[in-house]
């Protein structure tokens, strides 16, 4: 099976803000063209890197008509389409013009021939758990949201500490005063709730992770549970607090206001390099073999 056959239509989607974003994509776009792939470029995208002469389209019209889509930029690119294409069951690959890039890990300047390699077959895939959230109201109104890496119930910029209650399943699991909590996925256990003191979460596990954020009582911990769980978190009191899907989503709360989390319907579709190692990302992006003095000549 040629590369053409096995992924016919690709979709390019890059980082907007990333200056000088349009000539590699356009490298990419020449390149995949070249080996017989129909290539769509995000509007969005072709607007802002001034990238023309190339078929473009929005993701909500191209997502049902391809086979591949290939980011250019950071893990928030890449959430934020992965939230787009993953109903879809569309497979990403994430070219890393951002900064950390757990998720976007092939490095610009090695995209053609490691994209080659890929094409050819050479990959391996990777499902990740998604999030699915309701905020429910008190008067019955409802709003929906979809998560990657998490979903964060926390305070306001002008508030003090939230007070919310916590339910497993059903049952009441805790109440707490904190700056928020956070439900991440194994995806999300090296975002936000890393920074929170969470662990990380090996991507194939099945399981969800409860992070609270400052908590005032510091017997709070992080804690695993299964990811066929139910996680209802109620406001009980906070000033201007707020539900944020992968950081990027928000909805705004009130006393009362229920935010339902459980594992979506559909997961991810991630595609790597052939030799991917999970462990080696980490190596790689937290510098654990680094000493300080290598941290330093680095800029890190």
């Amino acid at each position: 099976m040629t590369s053409a056959t096995r992924f016919p239509r690709i979709a390019l989607v890059g980082r907007h803000a990333t200056p000088g974003i349009g000539a590699p994509l356009a490298v990419l776009a020449d390149f995949l063209i070249s080996r017989g792939h129909r290539v769509v470029v995000d509007a969005a995208t072709a607007q802002h890197a001034s990238l023309s002469g190339y078929a473009a389209a929005a993701p909500e019209t191209f997502a049902a008509a391809i086979d591949l889509a290939v980011v250019l930029g950071g893990d928030g690119t890449m959430l934020s389409l992965a939230r787009q294409l993953a109903p879809f069951d569309v497979p990403l690959v994430g070219v890393n013009q951002g900064r950390l890039g757990f998720l976007t890990d092939i490095p610009v300047r090695e995209m053609t021939a490691t994209l080659a390699a890929m094409l050819d077959g050479r990959y391996v895939e990777q499902r990740r758990t998604m999030l699915k959230v309701a905020v429910e109201r008190p008067d019955g109104r409802s709003d929906l949201g979809l998560a990657l890496n998490d979903v964060v119930v926390n305070r306001g910029s002008i508030g003090s500490m939230i007070e919310c209650a916590v339910a497993i399943d059903g049952r009441f699991g805790y109440a707490m005063r904190a700056d928020g909590i956070i439900v991440a996925t194994p995806t999300g256990s090296t975002a936000y709730a890393l920074s929170a003191g969470g662990p990380i979460l090996a991507p194939q596990l099945a399981s969800l992770l409860l992070v609270p954020v400052a908590p005032h009582a510091l017997t709070h911990r992080p804690i695993v549970i299964a990811d066929d769980a139910s996680i209802a978190v109620t406001v009980i009191h906070g000033r201007d607090a707020a539900a944020h899907c992968d950081g990027q989503g928000r909805f705004a709360l009130a006393a009362g206001d229920r935010v339902v989390v459980e594992r979506a319907d559909h997961r991810a579709r991630l595609l790597y390099p052939e030799g991917h190692d999970d462990f080696a990302t980490l190596r790689e992006k937290l510098h654990w073999t680094a000493t300080p003095e290598e941290l330093r000549k680095g800029g890190g």
